[in-house]
């Protein structure tokens, strides 16, 4: 589905229940004050006005690459989790194929840590044995179609999406892949930190093999191969800055056009083979595709094969035994996000279930973790940050009133989704089997392939969800028009219904103005109100709203991270916009809409509008490690927490007024620097 995310479900930002990382954190409500450090001025720096005790006196726990709100609460929820499977692990008695007796099986297959250890690499030695038979690059390309979720797709990536120019029909969609490493230029870039990221990836692949019987001198060799391949690869890729740009990745071919256009793959017959046969597909990335027509005959066959095996034993490792396990988070806890120690198996097992059958322990966890009068709550915020969303939009000094009936059209047809869906995935035909934890993964992984690919042909389900309702997350979606905020998001910090106005405005409404606001993005802006990717606005309109997006892009780019690394303005700009935007509509919502928003009265010390900026600031509390961080900034379209808050309050008039920012501070920015858009 293409979404848009409010932010990183685990590894992003900020605030805590408590400075050091407890099993059962002690709970707090509204703002937590013993957070801040008074000694720092707001003028200066806000984020660590609010924040600054919080970053001294945190240790980030050994399991964890940060530590804050997101973290925090996830990890709430986790227990949560645990007690809602733990019950039904335990419930012995359930009917076969029920929701208590799948999920609970399933759980309980992967804390059986005994049997997995038995089985160490045996789950995976079939499909080892199938790609050891292939004896050509048609026995290549017909592997990759025939076991996609076995390694295939690290040469053909397909998927069944919609339209984005008809977005209530379903198409095929063919996608950049072929590389294991975050981006890129992770393979030419020669800085310290990319070299032993590079060299951790050579090792990991390594390790694989030779944890399945390959001599190491071999597998270090293969390793190698496969490192230059992929570099050749990585090439022809859209940077994630690109991809950034819809209307170039929308390229709509006949099938048979473009497969005459790479005509080494024969793509027809791969395309059939992965039950996406269809007269027209649409290519993101076409140099990917016709990178590899020439790729897949030149370089040795044998190099392709053990990709495609190290692509399949990455994707299992961490249902193998524990050298396989502890090989993939060496490489991708430790090195990658600097993460010290494993999570508990429990914690892993419960994002599994969660991953894998959401809709199921979903339904378990919104009966007893959320309350009806907490969706009622959110479908007021929503309609008021709705309504003064429209009338911002009516009152903007650079749209054309030809462009402004087309937004508030777009904004008038948004569907929000709140909760949990409507209608639950039921996951039929599923049958989980308590002794064989391998099994049950392939079988759900089956099972939601074949879900994605039976939708070729039919209408596009609207009632659909991208995330489950445990999710500590939100997004919006614009080939749906939709904005969604699952059950596990609506928890403190960010909505807590005991909690003033003030503070849940600053942060659950921030929230829903931020999701609102992808609507009208760099990215969402050129969806219509139906979803399709066509534009609407005025040619000058458009000139415009690039010209004030650069004073963002500008802003963010001047900000450094580590070691002389600043943020990608170009690759934030819509999470940065959105930020903005959002504070901007919830904070007039509180304003006119609240009578905390019109009184004078102070709470701790603290006007209403000062508690509503702290409230946003506190939303992003986060201490995150230095590699976790890094790889952040190279990847990640959200900027870190820090510029989350000073960023977009750097730019709000009435940020300045509450606390007092004059010119020479260092939250000041001069009024024809300042970003004014939504």
């Amino acid at each position: 589905m293409n979404r848009i995310s409010f932010s990183l479900l685990v590894t992003s930002s900020a605030l805590a229940l408590a400075f050091m990382a407890t099993d059962e954190p002690k709970p707090v409500r509204g703002l937590d004050l013993s957070g801040m450090d008074k000694s720092v001025n707001p003028r200066e720096d806000f984020y660590r006005y609010v924040n600054g005790s919080f970053l001294k006196n945190t240790e980030i726990p050994a399991s964890q690459t940060s530590w804050g709100s997101f973290n925090m609460l996830y990890e709430a929820n986790q227990r949560n989790l645990k007690t809602l499977l733990d019950a039904a692990s335990a419930d012995r008695k359930a009917a076969k194929g029920s929701l208590i007796q799948r999920v609970g099986d399933f759980y309980a297959s992967g804390l059986d840590s005994l049997a997995i250890e038995k089985r160490g690499y045996e789950p995976v030695k079939p499909i080892l044995a199938e790609i050891d038979k292939i004896r050509s690059v048609n026995d290549l390309l017909t592997y990759a179609a025939a076991h996609p979720l076995e390694g295939g797709s690290a040469i053909l990536g397909a998927g069944v999406t919609q339209d984005s120019k008809n977005p209530d029909v379903h198409i095929v969609g063919l996608r950049q892949t072929g590389t294991g490493l975050p981006e890129k230029d992770y393979y030419t870039k020669t800085d310290e930190a990319t070299v032993k990221i590079r060299n951790a990836y050579v090792e990991y692949i390594t390790t694989l093999f030779t944890l399945t019987g390959t001599p190491e001198a071999t597998a270090r060799k293969q390793a190698a191969d496969i490192l230059a391949l992929e570099t050749k690869i990585a090439a022809s890729h859209m940077s994630r800055i690109e991809q950034r740009d819809p209307v170039k990745q929308y390229n709509k071919f006949a099938q048979k056009d473009f497969a005459a256009k790479v005509p080494n793959l024969n793509l027809p017959a791969r395309l059939t083979a992965l039950r996406m046969s269809s007269d027209s597909i649409i290519v993101a990335q076409p140099k990917y595709y016709e990178t590899l027509n020439e790729l897949i005959q030149s370089e040795p066959l044998e190099t392709w094969k053990n990709k495609v095996k190290f692509s399949a034993l990455s994707g299992a490792a961490n249902y193998l035994s524990s050298p396989f396990v502890k090989a993939s988070f060496d490489y991708n806890g430790k090195t990658l996000s600097g993460q010290k120690v494993q999570q508990d198996l429990w914690k892993r097992r419960a994002s599994s279930t969660d991953g894998m059958m959401g809709e199921l322990l979903g339904q378990l966890y919104v009966r007893d973790y959320f309350k009806p009068e907490s969706k009622k709550r959110m479908d007021e915020l929503v309609a008021n940050l709705r309504t003064v969303f429209a009338r911002r939009i009516e009152k903007l000094d650079w749209m054309s009133a030809e462009t402004k009936t087309q937004a508030l059209r777009k904004l008038a047809a948004f569907t929000p989704k709140i909760g949990y869906p409507t209608k639950w995935k039921a996951y039929e035909g599923v049958v989980i089997d308590r002794n064989n934890f391998f099994g049950n993964v392939k079988t759900l992984a089956q099972w939601r392939y074949n879900d994605m690919a039976s939708r070729l042909g039919k209408p596009v389900d609207k009632t659909e969800w991208g995330m489950t309702p445990p999710t500590v997350n939100a997004y919006y979606s614009p080939v749906r028009n939709e904005i969604v905020f699952p059950a596990g998001i609506l928890q403190w910090p960010f909505f807590d219904p005991n909690a003033d106005d003030a503070v849940n405005y600053g942060a659950i409404g921030t929230v829903i103005g931020h999701e609102m606001t992808h609507g009208f993005d760099d990215q969402g802006r050129q969806y219509n109100y139906m979803g399709m990717l066509r534009n609407w606005w005025k040619k000058e309109d458009g000139d415009l709203f690039k010209r004030k997006a650069q004073l963002v892009i500008d802003q963010y780019d001047n900000y450094t991270v580590l070691d002389g690394l600043h943020v990608k303005g170009q690759l934030t700009l819509g999470e940065n916009l959105a930020d903005l935007g959002g504070m901007s509509i919830a904070y007039e919502a509180f304003k006119t809409l609240t009578p905390e928003g019109k009184s004078t009265e102070k709470i701790d010390g603290f006007t209403p509008e000062q508690r509503f900026f702290m409230g946003f600031a506190q939303m992003w509390r986060t201490k995150t490690r230095d590699e976790a961080l890094r790889l952040r900034v190279n990847t990640d379209p959200h900027s870190p927490g820090e510029f989350r808050t000073n960023g977009p309050l750097s730019n709000f008039e009435p940020f300045y007024e509450a606390f007092g920012v004059k010119p020479g501070d260092k939250m000041y920015r001069p009024d024809s620097l300042r970003a004014k858009i939504w």
